[in-house]
């Protein structure tokens, strides 16, 4: 009479064999694999586990001799079959990721799985198999923008050593401009969130208007001066500089990081800087916001407190900005700039060599 080998779990596997148990995201013969290992482990013999599980007392067998003698690694493969190799289902894979890469649907921008299986005389869940053991996600596209600036190593130096190495008795500010919030006000009311079923909110809404937040992000502390005009001009922009000169100690040094909006640059700003000699202005190279701190800040208020809300004037609007501001600053917390600069700028290298290799395709 044959006795079924003994298993034994260790705390390890346990937590693993569980999961895979589970079957949330688990393939259905490695969810079932998992459960004949743990009520093996658990004293049942083969016949129980294989009334339990609807499935063959040999089934059961070979499944936990295969974890008493190679443990996880053999109940989550399949053991190599014998035979002759897939040559044609293994050539058709080259294909689809050959034609996949290289080529266009001639009505499309890319592929979905139903035209390239059609294009191909395949099945649709053939093309989806390789696209996912490949990583392709031809319908996902990433936007992206390489500066040009000239002087783009210069600038990148100048502001990150800033923030990786700030000058003593003075702070440094990144300031920016969010322009032409609006106020949106929902046509009806949305619908809250409850078990089950996510918050809604109509896809209309009312204009009621909008305004500009003018920002400057401490980056020492984190505190944030803000405050919020009709127009962002330079006029406004000055309005804003002489809020920052009055909120901030007279006696540090200020260094404020901007982008190269035009306002920044005005002759009338130029001459109100040459006046306040503490100010500093440092410039982030063109098409690079994501050198300044300050646009995570702005992503942060979108997300949290404006893109879902409702707003019935532009004087609600600001009012929620400035209450937003006000509880950001009772517990700051700074933003650390973490990347290294030689890392950051050998990133940016290889990205303008692969942009240059296919524009001179």
């Amino acid at each position: 009479m044959r006795i079924a080998p003994k298993v034994i779990v260790t705390g390890a596997d346990q937590g693993i064999l569980e999961h895979w148990a589970r079957g949330r995201s688990t393939p259905f013969r490695l969810m079932q694999r998992a459960k004949i290992v743990l009520l093996a482990a658990q004293g049942q013999e083969n016949q129980d586990i294989a009334q339990l599980l609807g499935v063959t007392s040999q089934l059961v067998g070979r499944w936990r001799s295969r974890y008493v003698a190679k443990g996880l690694a053999g109940i989550e493969r399949d053991a190599p079959r014998s035979g002759r190799k897939p040559v044609r289902r293994d050539a058709l894979a080259a294909k689809i990721i050959q034609v996949t890469l290289h080529q266009k649907p001639a009505n499309a921008t890319h592929w979905s799985t139903r035209t390239l299986a059609k294009e191909l005389a395949t099945s649709d869940s053939m093309v989806r198999r390789v696209w996912q053991a490949n990583h392709l996600k031809p319908h996902l596209s990433r936007s992206f923008k390489l500066s040009n600036d000239p002087c783009f190593v210069e600038k990148v130096v100048d502001v990150v050593g800033l923030y990786l190495d700030p000058p003593e008795h003075a702070l440094v500010l990144c300031v920016d401009e969010k322009s032409q919030i609006q106020a949106l006000d929902r046509t009806q009311p949305g619908l809250p969130i409850k078990k089950g079923r996510c918050g809604t909110m109509t896809h209309d809404y009312v204009r009621n208007g909008t305004t500009t937040l003018f920002a400057a992000l401490e980056m020492a502390e984190g505190k944030l001066i803000g405050t919020c005009l009709p127009r962002h001009r330079h006029q406004e922009w000055l309005k804003f500089l002489k809020l920052v000169d009055a909120q901030t100690p007279p006696d540090v040094e200020l260094h404020l990081i901007a982008d190269n909006y035009h306002t920044h640059k005005h002759p009338k700003v130029q001459r109100w800087l040459a006046k306040h000699p503490r100010f500093h202005m440092h410039f982030i190279p063109t098409s690079s916001s994501w050198l300044n701190l300050v646009e995570r800040w702005f992503r942060e208020i979108t997300d949290k407190r404006i893109r879902r809300d409702s707003f019935a004037s532009v004087r609600q609007l600001i009012e929620t900005i400035m209450d937003y501001i006000e509880h950001h600053n009772h517990d700051p917390k700074p933003l650390v700039w973490t990347a290294k600069l030689e890392d950051l700028l050998a990133k940016i290298a290889r990205a303008r060599a692969v942009l240059n290799n296919v524009q001179s395709d």
